[in-house]
């Protein structure tokens, strides 16, 4: 901590870290911020303003009738219970009863029945899944007590949704930004710019592209590229000079732009007339019913005012702007086929993440308009009969529509918006709750899309000006790249302004930023929007669009920081806000584009008299997941990235409500412990609350041979005290229907044996009811649900005699599992749809054993590999026996020193009392900490004086001993262990089915067959390929070469030269699918002994 001496001079470390702190209590949201912000801005504004957009719906049929949006607004979660009586719900009555926490979504209308105005109030029309802490949530504003009232984790961050009892998570999307000109090349070189345009009504893209040296306009309503002279006349520029003006009067620039006005001298076209005549024929025409007929003129003119670069405005036709723009396209161009680089598609500056709040607005706009026009339709057929004069909309207004498409995208993850040609895979995921590390994990992360197409390095390797915006260590590793994001304090803006337009000229660009930036530090400007200079292109960019990836950094002036001591000490008493630091002008937001205008210091001490911002706190470079590993600047990168892997894979605890869930698959470890050496992340994640993992005694020595290749040796008494002992809990549902005719599922009672009375073996654990009851020991096969469900559940056909009684048929709901589990609670509920839901939850407790899977923080992974009994192994003068033996050789080719540190630091913790920190970047010092250890009497290095547990000797060396963060991961051998000798076959090839759930075979592969080919190993083959497969009689007719029956040829009608063969069954197979292809194979057979 020296760095930050001089002005923090007086401050202890944990002073120092005050103000992280204190800007993490002030976003309590933290880490979902965005998604939740995202989500209350659509929710509050932008609903209403697709409303506006859409806002009245008139007929053709009548002239007279109308129907207006008055208001919309989205209403608090509710759930119906019987006709027309609604309660709020809680979110985990959601998750329990496989419903969808959503709000209903109601308008104010305004519309005519008959010759009256009618104004309606609250009419609902569908219903809006709510984002769990959003402003329209139970649990927003709530105290943690309250929280936990409504049992709910008070520490659970929210902004995931509940679509059918499933938690989804609507991934950040991350795309070029929108109405910026990006030049690139193309897979031949050439170069191009392309500008995608969107605004509220449309969006549109417009590529410029070079063919033999002219310049042309591509835009998918032209039938064919338009040259680009001829569309600066049809937008009214129509004489050659004024063009080459606005372009550039540089040499070179004329010189490659001449060709283009040559093509539309050869073309004939010198006026605007001309232009658009000739650009009419090339439109494609949209086929308009209804409406009034355009000309070829005015259409080429609506085309270029409206949908060629949509977000230039055009005024009654007024091009000026969007050839000012069109201009600087082709600039770009010309400029980027000389010296200037290209634009590159990852740099950060470039892209727009898309939050929930976005997805979620241009699919409700999708579905309001889908709405709309049904409404229209209904109006259209229903009006011009004779019984019109009472048309009353309100009835033909559906909610199940708007309902539905929200609730499908979200729960299938495809977006498919028929407007834009937007159809997206993958866009929801299943919030993953294997640990509240791998939930916060899946919250922050981005999905990106271009990333399965390129193979190439783009998108994984580290982009400079992902700095401080996204974690450098949190890729997986494997083909699809995903990047996680810091969001430690990062925020995404969502403005209003539209940017991209020209707006001027201006002599002296640096005093414009330097107004602009005292304008916004004064705060008459929103803190999010941006200003940055590009010198190649010679202009300004501000920026104000929602999506840019932005990061606070402390003002410096004349080589001073504008925050001092005061304003820290008024933070961590509550004084101040970090809004009041914005506010005041000591703090401002930077985005990637404005970063590169700037000087930024790491340290204080690092500041220069050029320096202009001055960096919070370094270790907010790394991300959620990265930010666990103590001491991460120590290891090898590679090492970190593993670890962020595997940190969301350690069991642990989920939440404070983890015993009120009923999940599919839960892991949870019986007693987690708090690491002892802690980083600042661990404490502002809250990760100590709800931990995942237990601080073992390690002792790095070779011991065995059983720990060879990272294999671990745990202490059997250890594994007796609960060290790494794990609950699993699995759940089995079933619902009970109502069918159509009038019959309906039951449960029935155990069936008895008819001898003894009692219920028989496979229903010994049912109550009366048919339903097992809770703290029974489940084995294999045994029925947990004893459901039968009717043959018929059609309703019978007219005339046809219906049968008195409908018979039923057992469909039990059974265990199946290779170890006996115990049933840990029953729930009995129904859901929305009015069905009964039975769901139990089923609990196994497993201790380590053999072949399960452990990982320091450090992605040193390994399994364990022999439980030795605690007198074989080795003890301390203190009496202290290990709980771990690690093998020395896994240090040295994976450098992990961080790990050599945390065992150092973790020792000097538990003699002092106290947590270490091995906070990225800074942390406790390995040379106080070892003094920490001499004052207790321990060797500074760690080193302990061990005594063999087998033999009673002294060991030769001293012993690197103390304690290591462990986490047990979520595989173990249990899980995976399969062998078979007999078993199921698939019924059409006879060949043993596969995989491990349906007890398959193990497949013995090309590869396999051709090393015992090489081998000459032919019986082998011949048993493996055929023999334990699938071996089968045939009777095979010598003469005609085809398969015969029970000795007996067909096609011969004799059974003479009849013989016997053992082929495989799918060789069988495949004869007769070829003979019924009309492909006769013929075996040609010859005598053994000839």
């Amino acid at each position: 901590m020296e760095v930050l001496g001089g002005e923090f001079g007086d401050l202890t470390p944990q002073e120092l870290a005050a103000p992280v702190n204190t800007v993490a209590v002030s976003r309590v949201k933290g880490l979902v911020k965005q998604h939740i912000d995202s989500f209350n801005y659509f929710i509050n504004v932008e609903i209403k303003k697709i409303m506006k957009a859409n806002e009245k719906i008139t007929s053709d049929a009548d002239p007279m009738w109308y129907l207006k949006y008055l208001n919309i607004y989205v209403g608090m979660p509710d759930v119906e219970e019987s006709f027309n009586v609604t309660r709020p719900v809680s979110p985990h009555e959601c998750r329990l009863r496989d419903m969808t926490y959503s709000a209903p979504i109601t308008v104010d209308i305004e519309y005519t029945r008959g010759s009256q105005r009618i104004i309606r109030n609250a009419l609902p029309i569908g219903r809006m899944p709510i984002m769990l802490r959003s402003s329209n949530c139970v649990l927003t504003g709530k105290t943690p007590m309250e929280v936990s009232k409504l049992n709910e984790c008070p520490l659970d961050p929210g902004g995931y949704f509940i679509v059918k009892g499933q938690e989804k998570v609507i991934l950040i999307q991350e795309q070029l930004s929108k109405n910026r000109i990006i030049v690139e090349q193309d897979r031949k070189g050439a170069v191009g710019a392309s500008v995608t345009s969107s605004t509220h009504e449309k969006k549109s893209r417009t590529n410029m592209i070079v063919k033999q040296g002219r310049f042309y306009l591509k835009h998918n309503t032209l039938s064919e590229d338009a040259p680009i002279a001829i569309i600066f006349k049809g937008m009214g520029v129509e004489s050659d000079q004024e063009i080459v003006q606005m372009i550039g009067t540089e040499e070179h620039v004329m010189a490659s732009f001449a060709p283009s006005l040559e093509e539309c001298q050869k073309a004939q076209i010198f006026t605007q007339t001309q232009a658009l005549r000739y650009l009419g024929n090339k439109v494609r025409r949209q086929r308009m019913w209804g409406g009034p007929k355009k000309t070829k003129m005015e259409e080429a003119r609506e085309l270029l005012a409206s949908l060629i670069l949509t977000h230039v405005p055009v005024k009654e036709f007024n091009f000026r702007a969007k050839c000012i723009y069109l201009a600087v396209m082709v600039r770009r161009v010309i400029l980027a086929q000389g010296g200037n680089k290209v634009d590159d598609r990852d740099y950060y500056g470039n892209k727009r993440l898309e939050l929930a709040g976005q997805l979620l607005s241009l699919l409700f706009e999708d579905l309001f308009k889908k709405f709309n026009s049904e409404l229209k339709k209904i109006a259209d057929q229903i009006i011009p009969k004779q019984r019109a004069a009472q048309f009353d909309v309100v009835k033909h207004m559906r909610q199940d529509q708007i309902t539905n498409g929200m609730v499908n995208a979200i729960s299938t993850g495809n977006w498919s918006l028929k407007r834009f040609k937007m159809d997206r895979q993958g866009v929801t995921q299943v919030l993953s709750r294997l640990s509240f590390i791998s939930a916060l994990g899946m919250m922050t992360r981005i999905s990106s899309q271009f990333e399965k197409t390129r193979k190439v390095s783009g998108p994984r390797s580290l982009q400079p000006s992902q700095w401080g915006m996204l974690c450098p260590s949190d890729t997986p590793e494997g083909e699809v790249s995903e990047l996680q994001t810091l969001v430690r304090f990062l925020c995404a803006s969502v403005s209003v302004m539209c940017t991209g337009n020209i707006l001027g000229v201006i002599r002296d660009n640096r005093k414009l930023i330097s107004t602009f930036r005292l304008m916004r530090r004064a705060g008459f400007i929103t803190e999010f929007v941006s200003i940055s200079t590009n010198l190649t292109d010679r202009c300004v960019y501000i920026s104000s669009d929602g999506g840019r990836l932005c990061r606070p950094y402390i003002i410096v002036k004349r080589g001073q920081p504008m925050v001092k001591n005061k304003h820290i000490e008024d933070l961590s008493q509550g004084y101040r806000t970090f809004e009041d630091f914005l506010h005041e002008g000591l703090v401002e937001y930077l985005d990637v584009n404005e970063e590169n205008d700037c000087h930024i210091a790491l340290y204080e001490h690092m500041i220069s008299k050029d320096t202009t911002h001055l960096e919070i706190e370094p270790f907010t470079l790394l991300g959620v997941c990265a930010g666990l590993i103590p001491y991460p600047h120590h290891n090898q990168s590679p090492r970190n990235t593993y670890q962020c892997a595997m940190g969301k894979q350690a069991m642990g605890t989920i939440g404070y409500n983890q015993r009120n869930r009923i999940d599919t698959l839960m892991y949870l470890l019986a007693y987690p412990q708090r690491p002892m050496v802690t980083t600042k992340t661990i404490e502002l994640i809250d990760f100590e609350k709800l931990p995942a993992g237990q601080n073992a005694t390690v002792a790095v020595m070779s011991y065995s041979g059983y720990d060879i290749e990272d294999a671990l040796i745990l202490n059997k008494a250890s594994l007796d005290r609960g060290f790494g002992r794990c609950l699993v809990y699995k759940n089995a549902k079933c619902t009970l229907r109502r069918y159509t005719n009038q019959t309906f599922d039951k449960v029935m009672g155990p069936m008895l044996d008819a001898v003894t009375r009692k219920p028989i073996w496979r229903h010994s654990i049912l109550d009366a009811d048919g339903i097992c009851s809770p703290g029974e020991k489940v084995e294999n096969k045994q029925v947990l649900v004893n459901k039968s469900m009717p043959t018929v559940t059609q309703t019978p056909l007219e005339g046809s005699t219906q049968p008195g009684q409908p018979q039923y048929r057992d469909v039990p709901i059974s265990y199946k599992g290779s170890t006996d589990s115990y049933i840990e609670k029953v729930m009995i509920s129904s859901n929305a749809e009015d069905a009964f839901l039975i769901k139990i939850l089923l609990r196994q407790t497993r201790r380590p054993e053999i072949g399960d899977k452990f990982s320091s923080r450090h992605g040193q992974k390994g399994v364990c590999g022999l439980i030795v009994p605690q007198e074989d192994m080795p003890f301390c003068d203190t009496g202290i026996c290990p709980d771990i033996i690690m093998n020395p050789h896994g240090y040295p080719s994976r450098m992990t020193v961080g790990k050599l540190i945390e065992l150092l630091a973790g020792k000097a913790g538990v003699l002092d009392g106290r947590f270490h920190y091995g906070t990225a970047f800074g942390g406790s010092k390995v040379k106080d900490v070892c003094e920490d250890l001499i004052r207790y009497g321990y060797n500074y290095q760690g080193k302990d004086y061990v005594t063999s547990g087998i033999t009673g000797e002294p060991l030769e060396a001293y012993i690197y001993f103390g304690p290591v963060y462990y986490q047990k991961l979520k595989h173990m051998v249990l899980d995976k262990m399969h062998a078979r000798a007999r078993g199921p076959r698939a019924v059409l090839t006879r060949q043993p089915t596969e995989g491990r759930s349906r007890d398959g075979g193990l497949r013995l592969g090309e590869m396999e067959r051709d090393c015992l080919i090489g081998y000459g190993a032919s019986m082998l083959l011949l048993e493996r390929l055929m023999i334990s497969s699938d071996a089968f009689e045939v009777d095979v007719c010598g003469q005609c070469g085809l398969l015969g029956y029970s000795g007996w040829c067909h096609y011969c009608k004799s059974s003479c030269h009849v013989s016997s063969l053992r082929i495989p069954y799918a060789c069988k197979l495949l004869f007769q699918e070829l003979q019924s292809m009309n492909i006769i194979p013929r075996l040609k057979l010859s005598r053994y002994n000839d």
